[in-house]
């Protein structure tokens, strides 16, 4: 099973993503903790670093890798439909 929470930035995606999935006993990830791991920085500072368009080339594969690969909640970063 996956769910997949989209939304704007500050409404509530991630919390409460993070409860569905406790009560539902399934895994959960946000991704944009799985992009700052794989950046090895904060989103903010690769953003103001690299740019949108490189941000969005790094958020667009985390999300398509997690689509594929990650069975539980996961939530999105409030950007995630632009692409």
């Amino acid at each position: 099973m996956r769910i997949i929470f989209v939304g704007l930035p500050g409404s509530g995606k991630t919390t409460i993503g993070r409860q569905l999935a406790r009560r539902l006993g399934l895994p959960f990830v946000d991704s944009d903790h799985v992009i700052e791991y794989r950046l090895g920085c904060a989103i903010r500072e690769f953003f103001a670093r690299e740019g949108e368009d490189r941000f969005r080339d790094v958020e667009q594969q985390v999300l398509d890798d997690l689509s594929r690969t990650h069975q539980g909640v996961i939530a999105t970063g409030g950007g995630a439909v632009l692409r």
